[in-house]
């Protein structure tokens, strides 16, 4: 675990491509102490070179599977890629079941490839907390291309978005009616619409009710794409790639700059957030917690009066 007296050191072996350094910063910002704070605070200056994409979508959608294959057109284009792939924790030791990345191997002695499974630790929203920080980290050492790949995701699940420039949502045929497509969140959230496995029937209706929903929003001014892919086979993969990269020129015409300080807000605000649970988790230990839950407990105070005293206590 780095500390904060060798973080710089770690830092500048990492920029040298030791990736054993590397593994030790993310390994660092993982953590919300001190040493977190030091890594996040050096790198902070150096972050926003690196394009983000997400991919996102429900369990067994393909996300893995298409991820291996975009990674093989980023080399192509002679990028270098980092991947954070978020795993379902581990009810037995509480790491990430690596499962995603297993599916990534043919990438594994690529120097110019780094995958970082990381386990979601019962996070809700479909990635792990330290996500932003981690990007930050491989932003900031270099990585062309960074790739966040969460962990199968329900429809109010969209924190990805938040946290990288491209969205790209992955679905099967025959996922969903009409109605279903409309509402979904998760859906609301795409700058990229992939149909996965499109060699199995009910592609065109999947097809049609996206841009059902699509339509429906009448103000839109990027209109994301969709594409039909089989990536088990990478079929249609180079088409992906091709919709992050028109999506990219999109906001480089003039809204990335916008975007990507709003994500910055956004992120303040997640952290001061955490920052007020720490303490009120402290609160409710100490001695004037303990025995306000006593007193609530007694029906000698209510909880929202016992708790609006104790909170006076976060805000001193």
């Amino acid at each position: 675990m780095p500390t904060q007296i060798d973080s710089a050191v770690l830092l500048e072996a990492a920029r040298r491509g030791d990736r054993r350094s590397l593994a030790r910063l993310i390994t660092g910002v993982e953590g919300s102490g001190d040493t977190a704070r030091t890594i996040v605070s050096e790198v902070y200056p150096d972050i926003g070179r690196a394009w983000t994409t997400g991919m996102t979508g429900s369990p067994g959608a393909g996300k893995s599977s298409l991820v291996n294959h975009l990674i093989t057109h980023a080399r192509v284009a002679e990028k270098t890629v980092a991947v954070l792939a978020v795993d379902p924790s581990s009810p037995f030791t509480g790491g990430a079941i690596l499962g995603d990345r297993v599916r990534m191997q043919d990438h594994i002695e690529d120097d110019g490839v780094y995958i970082r499974s990381m386990a979601s630790r019962g996070q809700l929203g479909g990635l792990a907390a330290a996500t932003a920080r981690v990007v930050m980290v491989v932003d900031a050492l270099g990585f062309d291309e960074v790739l966040v790949e969460t962990v199968g995701v329900g429809q109010a699940e969209v924190d990805v978005a938040s946290n990288v420039d491209t969205t790209v949502v992955v679905v099967n045929p025959g996922w969903g009616d009409a109605v279903q497509t409309a509402k979904a969140g998760l859906l609301e959230i795409g700058d990229v619409f992939v149909v996965n496995k499109a060699d199995r029937p009910g592609v065109e209706e999947t097809v049609r009710d996206l841009n059902a929903m699509l339509d429906l929003n009448t103000v839109q001014v990027w209109r994301p794409p969709i594409v039909s892919c089989i990536a088990l086979t990478g079929d249609g993969a180079q088409d992906v790639w091709s919709a992050i990269g028109e999506h990219r020129a999109f906001l480089e015409q003039g809204a990335k700059e916008q975007a990507r300080r709003m994500r910055r807000r956004s992120e303040f605000r997640r952290a001061l957030t955490h920052r007020y649970k720490e303490r009120a988790n402290q609160l409710i230990a100490s001695s004037a917690g303990r025995a306000r839950g006593e007193a609530v407990a007694d029906l000698e105070l209510d909880p929202w009066t016992a708790a609006d005293e104790l909170a006076w206590e976060v805000i001193r």
